[in-house]
């Protein structure tokens, strides 16, 4: 019996999520982590991946006064070269190296590297709890 475990990456992604330009705000990044209610925003560059901005991120810039926030932009704040799967990459692989570099989410790519999804944690909690109750 094969679980879900082996199944494409891609199955279980958030598709197309929200995005930010290297050039945005810390104003504009926190209403869309707000507003949204989302906890990472992968940063995009002429249609690439070239980063991520996690809630936490912003949080560490909150402290800053309105002039220090104008200063900072999200090329600034995020984490360059997030970890990154192509679509056809095991869930089992994904999650484990999720585990080993002890990271909350990753972005799902085609093979052209153009953003396809984002795969959380959350994500592998569902899966976990599907496969626990015996739905695969």
């Amino acid at each position: 019996m094969r679980t879900k475990l082996g199944l494409p990456i891609q199955e279980f992604t958030t598709p197309f999520p929200v995005t930010a330009r290297e050039d945005s705000s810390i104003e504009e990044l926190q209403a869309l982590i707000k507003n949204l209610k989302v906890r990472h925003i992968p940063v995009i560059s002429d249609g690439k991946i070239v980063g991520i901005i996690s809630d936490r991120d912003l949080r560490i810039v909150s402290a800053l006064n309105a002039r220090e926030k104008f200063l900072v932009s999200a090329s600034d704040l995020m984490t360059p070269d997030p970890v990154t799967f192509q679509g056809n990459t095991s869930i089992e692989d994904v999650i484990q190296q999720m585990a080993e570099k002890k990271i909350g989410s990753v972005l799902v790519s085609d093979a052209s590297g153009n953003l396809q999804g984002i795969f959380t944690v959350t994500d592998a909690l569902g899966i976990l709890v599907e496969i626990l109750r015996g739905t695969k």
